[in-house]
């Protein structure tokens, strides 16, 4: 079957950045596989000829695999692979569960593998494909605490650069976006803080983290809507160039525009001045 549409399958379609994404490829004309953990409990996307809605767990590889055969069923052809899903941990390492380390890993970084792994027969088979793999401007720069989350996006970084030296040629484009601070719950429910009550020393650093990245903070007002993110995917999946780096809103533009203007130490201090006062 040839597909008369274009075709992207995004994982973490649930919410946020993964959502907002879906809808905007919808508004485009496209054929979106929305896959989530969760599918028959989403009531966030619209029914529509166009959707498939798909159960996909990163952690759970014959989700996965099934998934991936389900979209391909339904459209004919897969064009554009969007890894969205993820989450973020904060918190002293040294107070990290075993569990919480791995999982951080898992979801980030080894559930994307996977998804890559279903989706490249089908991509060398057709000789054409796109891998749209989402970061974070914290796969370019860190923040204090944020050392596991941080840890996985830069794993995310390294392996997509590479990626493209053996897949370029077999005619499979690979592209990062890497999002600012995004309008949505990630500092609340989706953000796994370690217990460090037991860790006094760090206490006055955590507080100050918190009323940093609390909902009333004044830095929130630079932070992007899903949908001003879902408009740079797009460009990207787009736009027909070989551009491979995309930093989206304008706080990331900002943090990495600073990053590369000053030698680190000074980009160190600054940081910790803003965050850590």
């Amino acid at each position: 079957m040839t597909p008369s549409k274009p075709s992207i399958f995004i994982t973490g379609a649930s919410s946020g950045i993964g959502r907002a994404t879906a809808l905007y490829f919808l508004e485009k004309g496209w054929q979106v596989a929305a896959s989530m953990r969760n599918p028959d409990q989403d009531s966030a996307l619209p029914e529509h000829a166009n959707l498939l809605k798909l159960r996909l767990d990163v952690e759970d590889k014959a989700s996965i695999v099934t998934a991936l055969a389900q979209a391909t069923e339904q459209f004919g052809q897969l064009d554009v692979l969007l890894n969205n899903a993820g989450y973020g941990s904060a918190g002293p390492l040294e107070a990290a569960s075993e569990a919480q380390i791995r999982r951080q890993f898992e979801v980030n970084f080894f559930g994307l593998i996977d998804v890559c792994r279903g989706i490249l027969p089908q991509f060398r088979n057709q000789k054409k494909g796109l891998i749209i793999n989402i970061s974070s401007i914290g796969g370019l720069v860190t923040f204090p605490f944020f050392s596991l989350y941080h840890a996985s996006k830069w794993a995310v970084e390294g392996l997509t650069e590479s990626l493209q030296y053996e897949l370029n040629p077999l005619g499979i484009q690979l592209k990062i976006v890497e999002p600012g601070g995004v309008q949505t719950d990630f500092a609340g429910r989706s953000l796994d803080m370690f217990d460090a009550s037991g860790l006094p020393d760090y206490q006055p650093g955590i507080e100050r983290l918190m009323a940093h990245f609390s909902p009333g903070g004044d830095h929130r007002s630079q932070y992007s809507q899903p949908e001003q993110i879902a408009e740079v995917i797009y460009q990207a999946a787009t736009d027909g160039t070989s551009q491979f780096r995309y930093v989206a809103g304008s706080d990331a533009q900002q943090t990495w525009g600073l990053r590369q203007s000053v030698p680190y130490e000074n980009f160190r201090e600054a940081i910790r001045q803003q965050i850590l006062g």
